[in-house]
C-alpha cells in the first residue's frame, strides 16, 4: 500500500511538472484583459495571407466567393467561441487546458498526444516560419527595389534580414508580453489592407486599368481544381485562432472577456478581409494574381499603376505586420 501511495505521489508529481513546465509558463501569465485578448487574437487570425482573397475569388466569382467568405466567419466564429466555453468549463471543474497539446493529452492520451500533435506542431511551426520569412523577404527586397530600381541585393539576403529580426522578437518573455506588439499589428493589418483596397480602386478607375472580366476561366477538371485551391485559401486564412494559448492570458472572469476579444477580432475580420476581397477582384476580376500586391505593377510596361511611395508603404505596414504574425504563431507552436 505505502509503495502504491508513493508510486501515486510521484505520478501526481510528474503531472504537476508537466502543467507548469516552460511552455506553461509562457502562456500562464493570466493578467491580459479582452482588449489585449483582441489584440491577441487579431493578431493571430489577421494576416497578409488576406491580400490572396482577390486570387480565391478569381477561381469561385461573385456569389460563391462571397458566400464562403460569409460562411467562413459564421463557422470559424461559432467554433472558436465554443472551443472557448469548452475550456472554461473544464477550467471551473480543476482542470485547465493551456495548449492544444493539453487537450490532445486529455482526449488521446499523453501517448496518442506528444507523439501525435507533437509533430503536427513542429511541422507548422516549420511552415510558418519559412513562409512568413519568404513573404517578409519579398516585402523588403520589393520596399528595395522602390528606392533602388537597378539594386543588385538577392533575395535571400532580405529573408536572412528579417530572420534576423524574428530571432529578436522571439526573445519576448510570456505570451502576455505581446500585448503591446500586437496592439500595433492590429493597427497595421488595418493600414495595409485599407492601403490594398484603396489601391485597388483607384486602378480600377483609370485608364490602365485592366479590362474587367469576372468570367470563370479554364477547363472543368481546371475549374474544379480551382475551387479547391480557393477554399482552402479561405479556410487557411481564416483558420488559425490559438485559442487556449490566448485565453490562458485572461485574468478571470475569462467566458465574457473572451466574446468581447472575440467580437473584436471579427470586426477586424470582417473590414479587412471583404474590402481586400471585394475591391480586388472588382479592380482585375479573373487576372488577380497570387498576392494582390503584384497587380499594382503593369506586366507590360513594368511600371507601378500607383506611386511608388504608396507601393513603398504597403510593404512596409505589411512586413512589420507580418514579423508580429510569425513571432505569435511561432510562440504559439514552440510552447
Amino acid at each position: 500500500m505505502g509503495g502504491e501511495e508513493e508510486g501515486s505521489g510521484n505520478s501526481k508529481e510528474k503531472r504537476g511538472e508537466e502543467v507548469v513546465d516552460a511552455g506553461s509558463l509562457f502562456v500562464l501569465k493570466s493578467k491580459g484583459t479582452w482588449w489585449h485578448c483582441g489584440f491577441h487574437l487579431t493578431t493571430s487570425i489577421v494576416a497578409p495571407p488576406l491580400l490572396s482573397l482577390p486570387y480565391a475569388f478569381k477561381f469561385l466569382g461573385w456569389v460563391a466567393g462571397i458566400s464562403c467568405l460569409v460562411g467562413g466567419a459564421a463557422v470559424t466564429f461559432y467554433s472558436y467561441t465554443l472551443l472557448s466555453l469548452t475550456l472554461q468549463h473544464h477550467a471551473s471543474h480543476g482542470h485547465r487546458y493551456l495548449r492544444f497539446r493539453d487537450m490532445a493529452y486529455h482526449i488521446l492520451g499523453p501517448k496518442w498526444g506528444r507523439y501525435y500533435v507533437g509533430p503536427i506542431q513542429m511541422a507548422v511551426c516549420y511552415g510558418v516560419v519559412i513562409a512568413n520569412a519568404l513573404l517578409g523577404g519579398q516585402c523588403l527586397k520589393a520596399m528595395y527595389l522602390v528606392m533602388q530600381p537597378d539594386g543588385g541585393m538577392k533575395l535571400f539576403e532580405f529573408v536572412i534580414i528579417f530572420g534576423a529580426l524574428l530571432l529578436v522578437l522571439a526573445q519576448i518573455p510570456s505570451f502576455h508580453s505581446l500585448r503591446h506588439i500586437n496592439f500595433f499589428s492590429l493597427l497595421l493589418c488595418l493600414l495595409y489592407s485599407a492601403s490594398a483596397s484603396a489601391a485597388s480602386i483607384y486602378i480600377g478607375k483609370t485608364s490602365d486599368a485592366p479590362e474587367k472580366d469576372y468570367s470563370i476561366v479554364g477547363d472543368q477538371e481546371t475549374r474544379v481544381f480551382g475551387i479547391f485551391n480557393a477554399i482552402a485559401i479561405i479556410a487557411t486564412t481564416y483558420g488559425n485562432g490559438i485559442i487556449p494559448e490566448i485565453q490562458a492570458t485572461i485574468a478571470a472572469p475569462v467566458k465574457e472577456k473572451m466574446l468581447k476579444g472575440l467580437c473584436m477580432c471579427y470586426i477586424v475580420v470582417i473590414v479587412t478581409f471583404f474590402t481586400v476581397a471585394i475591391t480586388g477582384y472588382w479592380a482585375f476580376g479573373n487576372k488577380a494574381n497570387g498576392l494582390i500586391f503584384t497587380n499594382f505593377l503593369n506586366s507590360e510596361t513594368d511600371h507601378y499603376l500607383v506611386p511608388t511611395w504608396f507601393i513603398f508603404l504597403i510593404n512596409l505596414f505589411t512586413v512589420l505586420q507580418l514579423s508580429a504574425v510569425a513571432v505569435v504563431n511561432t510562440l504559439h507552436n514552440k510552447v
